[in-house]
């Protein structure tokens, strides 16, 4: 059986538990997790010890808080007041967390569906899709990873070109896939908003409301973008559903047809920090 599991964030009670409700065997079946293992949540650590466990059994996204750890291991950024991952910084085996983590992909296809950590623009297909996630992926993992998250943050540019080359190009491609919420029709990114679908900035929607997007019609599942809660659309998934903010953690299965969804509550209230 295959499930895509929502944003766990360090809430490794909730996620033990979601794997007891879906019977899950490693030997059997297969995750894939849309990204945010870590931050946020009690038991980062945790988290990233079960699943990394599970070997090829689980494929794990890279979403915006593993970014900001590997870059604040690196470095590059500071520890913010709400972050929650002192657990991996501190674990005597921090250098191969963060190569497993380097190491994880940006988008990936199961069993027809492309899941990503949090959209789209209109202007990629599947293929190119695939293809620019797995360029940044190359970088992560490479000897310049530590170069490559220091032009890695920033806004701009805000709009896809496929002449887009070197930090710029980089840049975009991860604030698409870990990032996007709204963007306007010509696919130009708004960051500022984290609002529901009805919440849309002027001249605004969500990423897949937007008309003519080349993966319309290519089955998606998405987390990121807690405030939407569950949506259920013959092709499109979003799943992440708030848990580490006292909502529920979530599991889909994809395969033979079948649209089973799990959920199991989670007590977790934290607030907002920063790049959520």
């Amino acid at each position: 059986m295959n499930y895509l599991v929502g944003d766990v964030q360090g809430c490794a009670d909730a996620l033990e538990r979601l794997l007891a409700e879906i019977g899950f065997s490693p030997s059997r079946d297969r995750l894939v997790l849309v990204g945010d293992l870590v931050n946020r949540g009690p038991a980062s650590l945790a988290v990233l010890r079960r699943v990394a466990a599970f070997g090829d059994a689980a494929t794990c996204l890279l979403g915006n808080h593993d970014l900001h750890l590997l870059a604040v291991a690196h470095g590059v950024r500071r520890v913010y007041r709400g972050d929650t991952f002192g657990d991996v910084l501190a674990s005597p085996d921090l250098a191969a967390w963060l190569e497993w983590l380097a190491h994880c992909r940006l988008a990936h296809l199961e069993c027809g569906w492309l899941c990503v950590h949090a959209g789209v623009v209109p202007q990629w297909d599947t293929a190119q899709t695939l293809a620019l996630a797995a360029e940044v992926v190359a970088l992560l993992s490479g000897p310049d990873l530590g170069a490559f998250l220091r032009v890695m943050y920033g806004n701009d540019p805000n709009r896809w070109d496929d002449t887009l080359g070197g930090a710029d190009r980089w840049r975009f491609v991860v604030n698409v896939l870990t990032r996007i919420r709204f963007c306007t029709d010509d696919g130009t990114l708004d960051f500022k908003s984290k609002e529901g679908a009805a919440g849309a900035p002027p001249d605004h929607r969500p990423w897949f409301d937007v008309p003519g997007r080349r993966t319309q019609g290519q089955p998606m599942a998405f987390g990121h973008w807690s405030t939407l809660g569950l949506i259920e659309r013959p092709d499109l998934l979003a799943i992440d559903t708030g848990c580490v903010w006292g909502g529920a953690l979530t599991a889909v299965r994809v395969d033979g047809g079948r649209r089973d969804v799990v959920q199991v509550r989670c007590e977790q209230a934290q607030r907002p920090g920063a790049w959520t």
